[in-house]
């Protein structure tokens, strides 16, 4: 008798050792005998630790986890599983460490991975995220998500990224995406938040600039290997194989914003130099939707041959080049071509080629008076930018008419055809004959 009653005792001792959560704990036991049925099976949502009982960081966890469990009992079920013991439901799930937390809510197939702070308040609110998203998808309504840094005041211009919409908005798109992944409980997210609605503000138009709850979206944040917060990275256009660069920089809106834009002027294409044929809507449609339209009168092709005409467009190419993050419009057009366009310009009173840039929204242009070389219409321009140059208003305050020509093939210039002179009604011994009485 006394033999078993130690056998008993020991058995009690070892389950205790092995089980960090007694029976009288709301912490609810899962092993792989009750696991589908109890958890994958049920409507319920599920916050599920798996832990070994050896594990120091699981047995700090155990208060919280128990006061996590007792205030959501009869809302959200709290279970643990000894991973040590059951070492097969352990490794279906993918735990490879301890003590590892995963949340079994809509999608049991697909549990979410717990990266939120550990404690009771942390499991809690990850507990009522999981149940208002559930209740949002029922009326139709998007997952709930605070963005920019945890919910500091979400700018519009601040887009929210989601496991549902990344590759489609960030991947495929042919935009350049600054992306911060943040958890709302992170402190140095929430001192960013108001700096990253400037940010997105600041480059509207020309960078994207997004958000990702990595404590919801966590398949979003280990898939692109996020393991602190706030964590920024950029995404070039086209990555659709999803390889981002992590942002190591300053935490200012100015460094944020100038790493962007030197970003975007390395994946930018120069714009291309367009020949002026289609009329008036052309001109209007480059100099109204651009800050600045570059037009350049080149000569004549019978003054200035292919090699000579492709030798100024080379220059032209190589300028919008150097100028690309300004994204200007680029024309030209042979002298003569459209002399309306010209006179209104006051061009080619210096001979040609010749450059007018137009501020089609100021309805102003400005003259290059140095020389048409890729240094001259650099400095030009390098004025111009820097409000040193001088502008004239445009006549009638607006573009001039333009009419529709032919473009050129690329070839070299040919001089008409003119047609042989019949001379056989010219009497020419009777001029020889007056000029020598004469």
């Amino acid at each position: 008798m006394a033999k078993g009653f130690r056998w008993i005792l020991l058995a009690t001792v070892l389950n205790i050792a092995n089980a960090l959560y007694d029976r009288s704990s709301d912490v609810i036991e899962l092993t792989p005998t009750n696991f589908q049925s109890r958890v994958i099976d049920s409507d319920d949502i599920w916050i599920v630790e798996f832990f070994a009982p050896w594990c120091g960081h699981c047995k700090n966890l155990v208060p919280e986890y128990q006061k996590a469990a007792k205030a959501l009992k009869g809302i959200v079920k709290v279970g643990a599983v000894n991973a040590d013991e059951h070492q097969s439901l352990g490794a279906q799930y993918g735990v490879r460490g301890f003590p590892t937390i995963k949340i079994f809510a809509s999608n049991k197939n697909k549990p979410i991975e717990y990266q939120g702070q550990r404690s009771a308040q942390g499991f809690i609110d990850a507990g009522f995220r999981e149940l208002r998203n559930i209740v949002d998808s029922r009326i139709g309504k998007k997952s709930s998500s605070s963005g920019g840094g945890g919910g500091g005041g979400k700018s519009n211009d601040v887009i929210e990224l989601t496991e549902s919409n990344f590759d489609e908005k960030v991947l495929k798109s042919d935009d350049l995406w600054l992306v911060e992944f943040y958890a709302p409980w992170c402190g140095h997210c929430k001192n960013l938040a108001p700096i990253w609605s400037e940010v997105a503000t600041e480059l509207k138009g020309k960078v994207r600039v997004g958000a990702v709850d990595a404590t919801v979206h966590q398949s979003l944040a280990s898939r692109f290997e996020i393991r602190g917060f706030p964590t920024i990275k950029i995404f070039a256009a086209g990555k659709k194989d999803g390889s981002a660069e992590e942002y190591n920089g300053g935490r200012t809106k100015s460094d944020f914003v100038t790493f962007a834009l030197e970003k975007l002027e390395e994946t930018l294409q120069p714009p291309e130099i367009v020949q002026l044929t289609k009329g008036t809507e052309q001109l209007k449609e480059s100099c109204e939707n651009s800050q600045l339209c570059i037009l350049s009168v080149l000569p004549h092709i019978l003054d200035c041959q292919s090699k000579c005409r492709n030798e100024y467009l080379d220059i032209l190419r190589r300028t919008a080049e150097r100028f690309k993050k300004n994204q200007w419009q680029y024309l030209w057009m042979e002298a003569g071509a459209q002399p309306d366009l010209e006179s209104a310009l006051d061009i080619g009173g210096f001979g040609y080629p010749a450059m007018a840039i137009i501020n089609g929204r100021k309805m102003k242009y400005s003259l290059l008076r140095g020389s048409f070389s890729y240094e001259g219409i650099g400095e030009f321009l390098r004025d111009l930018l820097y409000g040193r140059g001088s502008s004239l208003p445009l006549r009638s305050n607006q573009l001039p008419m333009v009419i529709e020509t032919e473009q050129w093939d690329g070839k070299d210039g040919q001089m008409p055809v003119i047609d042989d002179i019949d001379l056989s009604d010219v009497d020419l011994d009777s001029s020889d004959s007056k000029k020598t009485e004469l």
